[in-house]
């Protein structure tokens, strides 16, 4: 339904995110959050006191909603006029196997701890840690304190 064909009566039972859905719906334009929430309030005939007071919270509003977006120009808009497109081919470019190969061999040679190089070993390393561990009992802990 269109704001400018609704009665004001009407208008007064919305929230101020839903008048500011059909606002930007039926404007078609994004705007930043003082414009429209001067515009909510001359719909609804808010004093200038009400606006002051409450723009906080419109704010808040507006950034908890799902329908809305902040555009980086500070503007807000429906999110459903927005598409997130994600290009993961620009920010990781696959490397030939040989490639990787070379950066393992110059990692491992440069390590100050040669003990273990590979995940088998590491594993391996980590089982001889784990050997001289004992498990205690409830009562055995208690025990000790």
């Amino acid at each position: 339904m269109k704001l400018s064909k609704m009665k004001k009566e009407d208008i007064e039972l919305l929230s101020y995110t839903n008048i500011a859905k059909l606002y930007l719906e039926e404007n078609k334009k994004s705007m930043n959050t003082a414009d429209l929430f001067k515009e909510i309030c001359k719909l609804l005939d808010l004093s200038e006191r009400v606006y002051q007071d409450k723009i906080a919270d419109f704010f808040q509003s507006m950034t908890t909603s799902k329908d809305f977006v902040l555009l980086p120009d500070g503007t807000w808009d429906l999110k459903a006029n927005h598409k997130v497109k994600i290009v993961m081919d620009d920010l990781y470019e696959e490397k030939d196997d040989e490639e990787n190969e070379e950066e393992i061999d110059e990692d491992s040679e440069g390590t100050e701890n040669e003990e273990y190089n590979s995940i088998d070993d590491e594993e391996e390393y980590a089982e001889e840690d784990l050997a001289d561990l004992t498990i205690l009992s409830e009562e055995e802990l208690e025990d000790s304190e």
